[in-house]
């Protein structure tokens, strides 16, 4: 454990709980965590989760804007549900991304855990698209990649990252129930203007 590590973890937590919040300051706070997490994981082996930390800053530029502006008519983004076609898009892009990165880990690179890299790397990044989209179900795609991540991490005996999962974990779980409950608040709210 070290002093990035440390940062990592605080702009970590912060940025999920601004995100269960929906909160726009998650974004550059988010930005400020990839950049410390890029050394710690590159530092540590975890070759694709560095990478995908640089994926995660344009992402959020990106998040940041449609937040903003990603709305009907630019307005603000509104929380909704993933399509059928649309999962299905993002789920293919997902499995063809695992074996990509795991063929590129395997022959590019050092990697003890080319699996459990890539395949958490394609998890978040899916879950990452979804969250700049506000797409309910990217708190569970978080989920399953954070309980991966949880293992993978102590494995590499990243404890404090790991624990920051776990802290992960729970913050997501609050954050699928928020939107939730907001997205379940919809029809009311068109109801009672009607």
């Amino acid at each position: 454990m070290n002093w990035l590590e440390i940062w990592g973890f605080i702009t970590g937590a912060v940025c999920v709980g601004l995100q269960v919040k929906q909160n726009i300051w998650n974004w550059p706070i988010g930005i400020a965590n990839n950049v410390l997490y890029v050394i710690v994981f590159w530092q540590s082996g975890l070759f694709a989760d560095c990478g995908l930390q640089v994926l995660y800053i344009v992402i959020s530029i990106y998040g940041f804007w449609s937040w903003q502006r990603g709305g009907e008519q630019h307005t603000q983004l509104k929380v909704t549900r993933v399509t059928r076609v649309h999962a299905m898009w993002i789920a293919s892009a997902t499995a063809l991304s695992v074996l990509a990165i795991t063929w590129l880990l395997k022959t590019q690179t050092t990697s003890t855990v080319p699996w459990g890299d890539a395949t958490t790397t394609s998890l978040s990044l899916a879950a990452q698209y979804m969250m700049s989209r506000k797409i309910l179900e990217n708190w569970s795609i978080w989920n399953v990649a954070n309980v991966i991540y949880i293992g993978l991490y102590i494995y590499k005996s990243l404890y404090l990252t790991a624990f920051l999962y776990l802290v992960f974990l729970v913050m997501c779980i609050a954050g699928h129930i928020r939107w939730r409950k907001e997205l379940d608040q919809k029809p009311l709210v068109a109801a009672a203007a009607v």
